[in-house]
């Protein structure tokens, strides 16, 4: 593909950097920023250099002892984004395909597309509370696929997949000399006492994830891949072409922030169990929405009952002060995704102005 034709970055993530401010921007998959003056760290113990060429060893074994991974399959990447690019990089090559899951987080096809990588898609449905249906992956697949990429918890939905679809997903990648990716960054909003991680489910499997979302701690650009060793060094060797070393003071942090997350994870839980319950009751008197009850993590992706998403979010930014995402940037413009990430009370307002914005566009 010519320069000039070649797609560059990601429309949606354009679109959030980008997007007029609204005073209740329910946008945001993350929690809010956590403060650099709620952890407990002295400046003297930070550093500006010193980091590893290939990641700082006691934050790469902080995160393999939390997710009981080996060290030497822990990647370090700045934020989940850079990681899901290491894998595409690393084991695909024009020519290749990826199967993608649809509706999905933009950047992942967008990826593929700037690598010259050809896409075809797996369906999950909104009537299906967005599972995935492992015999709708395996009609995907063809001879060139190289890699299954999903997300779990599903964005743009929050759908869970358990682990015994993922076996066989697994399998059906397995038998066809692929790998399955699976983008794992809203995952710990389960806020279980010992994180799972599909990475246990064998070496077919090549996970991503990162402090950002749940934690509020994207400042600090921790991220990683969990990959089988001889994977896992490919990719130390790609960040030889654009990385190198670690920003020290960082790395440092994110170690001090593993080592409190505990309450810094109670935080996320208390401001995301509060939201959970208020937009299940925000649904409850919504005859105009398709939605499916909330459970956990920090999005979710209702279906209008009648025409598209992109007249409600006009109304809502230009009236109401308010922001959702239009589904169409997940290719499902019936859609809006809800996101959880913000306080209470900003999140209880934009529930109820969504609630006005939806009457206005109710027909007469």
């Amino acid at each position: 593909m010519a320069e000039a034709e070649r797609e560059f970055g990601s429309e949606y993530l354009r679109w959030a950097k980008t997007h007029p401010a609204a005073r209740y921007d329910l946008t945001s998959s993350g929690v809010p920023f956590f403060r650099l003056s709620e952890l407990p760290v002295a400046l003297e113990e930070l550093e500006l250099s010193g980091s590893g060429g290939y990641g700082h060893d006691p934050l790469l074994r902080a995160i393999a002892a939390r997710y009981r991974v080996p060290r030497d399959c822990v990647v370090s990447a700045m934020g989940t984004s850079m990681a899901n690019h290491l894998v595409y990089a690393a084991l695909l090559q024009p020519g290749d395909e990826v199967l993608i899951e649809h509706p999905a987080y933009d950047p992942l096809p967008a990826l593929a597309r700037q690598l010259g990588i050809t896409i075809r898609r797996f369906a999950r449905r909104a009537e299906d509370g967005f599972r995935i249906d492992p015999d709708e992956v395996a009609q995907g697949i063809t001879p060139k696929t190289r890699l299954i990429a999903l997300t779990n918890l599903h964005n743009p939905s929050g759908a869970l997949t358990d682990d015994d679809t993922l076996r066989r997903v697994g399998e059906i990648a397995r038998e066809a000399g692929a790998r399955v990716l699976v983008d794992e960054v809203y995952l710990d909003a389960l806020f279980e006492p010992e994180p799972r991680t599909s990475f246990h489910l064998g070496e077919t499997f090549v996970v991503t994830s990162s402090l950002t979302k749940v934690y509020g701690l994207n400042g600090l650009r921790c991220g990683w891949v969990f990959a089988e060793p001889a994977l896992a060094e490919r990719m130390w060797r790609l960040t030889e072409l654009f990385l190198g070393h670690g920003a020290m003071a960082a790395e440092l942090l994110s170690l001090k922030a593993l080592e409190n997350l505990g309450a810094i994870a109670a935080r996320s839980r208390a401001l995301l169990e509060t939201n959970r319950d208020a937009l299940n009751a925000f649904y409850r008197t919504r005859g105009d929405l398709e939605w499916t009850e909330h459970r956990f993590g920090t999005v979710s992706f209702p279906r209008l009952r009648e025409g598209t998403a992109a007249p409600l979010c006009r109304l809502l930014q230009e009236r109401y002060d308010t922001a959702v995402v239009d589904g169409a940037f997940f290719e499902m413009p019936e859609h809006f995704r809800i996101a959880l990430g913000t306080d209470p009370q900003t999140f209880a307002e934009g529930l109820r102005r969504l609630g006005l914005a939806l009457d206005d566009l109710a027909p007469s």
